[in-house]
């Protein structure tokens, strides 16, 4: 097999993996223990940090599209191959939806949406919070949504683009699976009360697609343009501040390069000049001496 085609390989491996166990996670665990933060946020990066340490020699287990999507904004990641990335990302996490899906188990009283009403992702009537804060008269807008999916996803983003930095410049940290694990815990923490911890749009569409119908309180394909808009425009603000920073490094090293021409050249000017200097005296005592030994000659003829 080409390269390409293994890292491809990887990103749909992986992204089955990952959304395989988010899923499993909200729905059998949160449904039968309970919406337990700490439960969602540890299993959340246990699953990621797992997985990437799995498949880190094939490839750079992007995983999420909104960190492919970075990686080609700022050069690291071809188009074409990064398509491939994406595609493999979304078929995988569809992949473990289709599974999650078929191994329900249902009954007279459970029906399938009890399952699967916490592990979709959604805002307002689709939040996983919904029937805990409407009994208080509040809600979780979309407003809200949109706020913590961007900042989560500016720190997973954010991360990985580091990470990939430090590769690039020979000093990839080892707990490269850590770290990662450690930003989609922090992300999952901050965004599963209010949207179920999207993070990655392929993780929302592989179940949105498998819940639609099923009679959950809010139909998930109706707002899953908010778990792709988010992580993409995170993508989008990282990979500019990453350009910004990179044109500001290589403006300041053209002016330290710029300024070292200068020093050499007016260096050399001095060089010259001495030299100049020198042959001058030179001259001038050499015509002195020929005079004296001109006028000496002249004294002992006479």
């Amino acid at each position: 097999m080409s390269p390409l085609v293994m890292r491809t390989l990887a990103e749909l491996v992986g992204s089955f993996l990952v959304c395989f166990a988010l899923y499993a996670i909200g729905s059998f665990g949160t449904s039968i223990y309970g919406a337990n933060m700490a439960f969602v946020a540890v299993g959340t990066a246990l699953a990621y940090a797992g997985v990437t340490t799995l498949l880190a020699g094939v490839s750079d287990v992007q995983l999420n599209p909104a960190v492919t999507i970075a990686a080609v904004l700022v050069s690291r990641t071809p188009v074409v191959d990064a398509v491939a990335y994406v595609v493999a990302q979304v078929v995988g996490a569809i992949g473990a939806g289709a599974l999650l899906r078929f191994l329900l188990p249902t009954s007279s009283s459970i029906a399938e949406k009890v399952w699967l009403t916490p592990a979709v992702n959604g805002y307002a009537e689709g939040s996983v919070s919904y029937s805990t804060v409407n009994s208080v008269g509040i809600s979780f807008g979309v407003t809200m949504a949109i706020a913590v999916e961007v900042v989560a996803s500016l720190i997973i983003v954010g991360t990985a683009m580091r990470l990939f930095a430090a590769k690039d410049d020979d000093r990839r940290p080892r707990d490269y699976a850590l770290l990662m694990g450690v930003a989609y815990g922090v992300g999952a923490a901050i965004t599963y009360p209010i949207t179920g911890a999207s993070l990655n749009p392929a993780r929302a569409t592989g179940i949105a697609l498998f819940a639609q119908g099923q009679g959950l309180t809010a139909e998930p394909l109706g707002q899953l343009w908010v778990f792709w808009v988010c992580p993409v425009l995170a993508a989008a603000v990282v990979s500019l501040v990453m350009i910004a920073a990179q044109m500001a490094k290589s403006a300041k090293h053209g002016k330290t390069v710029a300024s070292e021409h200068d020093a050499t050249v007016e260096d050399a000017a001095d060089v010259n000049d001495d030299r100049s200097d020198q042959h001058a005296y030179g001259e001038v005592a050499g015509e002195q001496a020929d005079a004296q030994r001109d006028a000496d000659e002249g004294i002992e003829r006479d």
